[in-house]
Formats: C-alpha cells, sequence, structure tokens
C-alpha cells in the first residue's frame, strides 16, 4: 500500500525564502518567494513557460492567494519571466536541493529504503537545438532517487563527452552518505570513484572497453 505524504507550502517556503530578490525595489509588488513557489508548482503540473505558469496560476487563484504572501493577487506572465531570468540558477538550485534533501529524508523512513540507490545518467533533451543559432541539443547529467521517485540534482552539459567532468560537480549537490550510486561506463572513473568513497557511499559502475586496462583484466 503506498502511504501518501501531505507537505504544506508554509514548510516548502521555508527552503526559499532565503532567495536573493534580483528584481529592481521599484514596482516590485509580488513577494519573491510566492513567485518561485508558484513557478515550481505550475512546472511540476506541465507548465512549460511564463505564459503556462501565469495561466495556471490564474485558475488556481482562490486556493494560491490563500496559502501565499501575494497581497496584489496572482502575478502576470511578465513577472514570472523577469523573475526567471533573473535569478541566479546556484543560488536557487542550493535551495531547491535541500528541500528535495528533506524530502529524500521523509521519503526513505516511510518506504524504509536500506540503502537507497541513486542513479547517474545523462540524457539529451529532445527538440532542445535550434539549427538555426548553431545550438546543439540540451545535454543533462541528473541524479535519480530510484526508491523515491525524486530527481536529486541535475548539471548542463555540452554533450555526452562532458559528463566526465559533470559528474563530480553533480555528485558535490547532494547528500550521497549511505547510498549506492550507480552509473554508466562513461562515469567509470578512478576520481569519481574516489568521490563517492569520500562521500561515504558506494558504487556500482559499468564496465566496458573505455577502461581498457581494467576491462582485460575483468575478462581474465
Amino acid at each position: 500500500m503506498v502511504k501518501v505524504q501531505h507537505v504544506g507550502l508554509d514548510e516548502i517556503i521555508g527552503y526559499f525564502d532565503t532567495l536573493e530578490d534580483p528584481r529592481a525595489t521599484v514596482n516590485r509588488k509580488h513577494p519573491l518567494v510566492s513567485v518561485v513557489i508558484i513557478a515550481m508548482m505550475a512546472i511540476l503540473s506541465g507548465a512549460g513557460g511564463p505564459t503556462a505558469i501565469a495561466k495556471w496560476a490564474a485558475l488556481k487563484a482562490e486556493f494560491l492567494t490563500r496559502v501565499l504572501p501575494l497581497p496584489n493577487g496572482i502575478p502576470r506572465k511578465d513577472v514570472f519571466r523577469r523573475v526567471l531570468s533573473l535569478l541566479q540558477p546556484a543560488a536557487f538550485q542550493a535551495c531547491f536541493a535541500t528541500w528535495l534533501r528533506a524530502l529524500r529524508d521523509q521519503a526513505a523512513q516511510a518506504t524504509e529504503a536500506d540503502p537507497p540507490v541513486f542513479a547517474v545518467d545523462g540524457k539529451a533533451a529532445r527538440r532542445s537545438h535550434d539549427r538555426g543559432k548553431g545550438l546543439g541539443a540540451l545535454h543533462c547529467v541528473s541524479v535519480w532517487a530510484s526508491d523515491f521517485g525524486l530527481s536529486l540534482g541535475q548539471v548542463a552539459c555540452d554533450d555526452k563527452s562532458n559528463e566526465i567532468t559533470a559528474i563530480p560537480e553533480l555528485l558535490r549537490l547532494v547528500d550521497i552518505k549511505g547510498t549506492i550510486i550507480t552509473m554508466d561506463a562513461m562515469g567509470t572513473q578512478k576520481a569519481i570513484a574516489a568521490q563517492i568513497i569520500a562521500g561515504k557511499a558506494d558504487y556500482v559502475l559499468a564496465l566496458k572497453g573505455n577502461q581498457e586496462t581494467l576491462h582485460d583484466a575483468v575478462i581474465d
């Protein structure tokens, strides 16, 4: 039987109220934390941009104005566009990762998953390229908590060959202590294995011909 875990918005706000507001103080009508929380909820519900976020918020206006500080009502699409374009990605990701870490701890208690498995993998986002501007597809490496159904962190990189440099950066964003880290042969590197051990985690790494000496030794 699946146990449903309810999370109050006041609890979520606590993880994002330290974000520095990048907007000018003039004509700042909507609290930053409310704009960010609405944007996150809308995106989790399938919204794909500022216009869709604003439409979702308008549909949920009665609920949102009851649970969030919105002294001037629901923000318009231009507010979401401005905030999302000005927000510092690293600062937001730090807050988001802290929130997800708390969700992971709650899920671990509920599911009694021991030890949890974190799968590290890179994927290219379909149709994210722009040939007219000479831009390739967006390639991201993410950490997926298999037992809890949560993506705990994500780092963009140029292409699959750059996953080797993106993986260590990603692992630094996530508390991996007591977990099993899995990844494909691209991440089978001595430095990455050492980082996982230093983080007090275990690993299961795929082995292919990219590590020729070790690969041959295992075959022998």
